[in-house]
């Protein structure tokens, strides 16, 4: 997984993105196939604001999160995320079980 970070009127320091890189490492433990993470951290006066785009195998997510810390929105952005993903996630996996179905349907043993 490739992670892009960028700030708009913040500077980011190795603590900030060691912080958004293990945040983002738990999108990996749900779904193997993400490619490309962009995130772009920006503050406007009080208003910190972190929003990332992800690609995926099937598509692309996503998800922002305003705040008064930056650690924070951080916080709140992963967890979106992490929800987006378990959600994609779901919607691949086929649920319903046909071959059982039709054995029943059709009275075979």
């Amino acid at each position: 997984m490739q992670i892009n970070l960028t700030g708009h009127h913040v500077d980011i320091t190795d603590p900030l993105r060691n912080y958004v890189g293990e945040k983002l490492e738990r999108l990996e433990r749900h779904f193997d196939h993400v490619t490309d993470v962009h995130v772009v951290l920006s503050v406007e006066k009080l208003r910190h604001t972190a929003e990332a785009t992800v690609l995926i195998s099937g598509g692309k997510l996503f998800a922002d999160r305003t705040e008064s810390d930056m650690y924070a929105a951080i916080d709140g952005l992963s967890d979106k995320l992490d929800r987006q993903i378990k959600k994609h996630k779901e919607k691949l996996t086929d649920h319903h079980r046909v071959e059982g179905a039709n054995k029943k349907h059709l009275g075979e043993p």
